[in-house]
């Protein structure tokens, strides 16, 4: 490897190996050391969002990666990330969990009416003053409005944990709707209309396409943890079974 894929690939994906992988497969692993550090070693994303973009799609709900999340937010810290920037990333990978309800209520909305069946009608006398304050800031998302209509007090409850997220000022609004786009295009996810939602504001506020394709490719790099998880348990497992060979 060169000097700078050395510096790169110690907080890519790849994390600290090739090891076994470069023993096994040198050619390859040189291969997949070059396309995963591209991103960092291109220069069209600063260093530091590129480190919150790892800790995000690491810590993200939807992958739940341990060594990567510590791996990403040592490299974040050593890049100048504050603790708030970092803890910002975090709340934004726990609240993307609401696409469960952004793709279930709609099919439950559709399926209740071909069933004949109506929801039990409640008087639902209680304010939803975060949901208001979602709308009123121009971030509410009409995805939301199925589960807002079956049950508006607990998407309040929701929301007033999101909203926290949105009008925090954290993070400049380009680099909010970028690092979304890694949440929701993540091969964990493959959220589309999150997707498509974040691209066209991310473009609105004034990402290249170079940037957002920057991040696309962080999500694809994200693959070799794959070979992270399981390169070391193939090279135990061999070594347990000569083990057994030998006695």
């Amino acid at each position: 490897m060169t000097e700078q894929h050395d510096n790169a690939a110690a907080q890519t994906p790849l994390g600290d190996q090739p090891g076994a992988t470069g023993q096994w497969e040198p050619a390859w692993a040189e291969t997949c050391v070059t396309m995963t550090t591209n991103p960092w070693t291109q220069g069209v994303l600063p260093r530091k969002f590129i480190e919150l973009v790892g800790v995000g799609l690491n810590a993200a709900c939807t992958n739940l990666n341990p060594d990567g999340t510590r791996r990403h937010i040592r490299a974040a810290l050593a890049a100048g990330a504050t603790r708030d920037e970092i803890l910002f990333v975090l709340k934004c990978a726990s609240v993307m969990a609401i696409h469960s309800c952004s793709l279930g209520a709609p099919i439950l909305l559709e399926e209740a009416t071909a069933a004949g069946v109506e929801p039990i009608k409640h008087a639902h006398t209680a304010t939803t003053p975060a949901c208001d304050r979602m709308k009123a800031i121009g971030q509410w998302n009409t995805a939301w409005d199925p589960f807002y209509a079956l049950d508006p007090v607990w998407t309040d409850a929701f929301m007033a944990t999101a909203i926290g997220v949105y009008a925090s000022g954290v993070m400049p609004p380009k680099e909010v709707e970028l690092l979304s786009i890694a949440f929701d295009a993540s091969y964990t996810h493959m959220y589309a209309p999150g997707t498509r939602r974040h691209i066209q504001a991310a473009l609105k506020a004034g990402a290249t396409m170079e940037e957002v394709m920057g991040v696309l490719k962080l999500c694809v790099v994200q693959g070799v943890q794959a070979c992270n998880l399981g390169v070391p348990i193939l090279a135990e497992e061999i070594a347990n079974c000569r083990d057994k060979q030998s006695r």
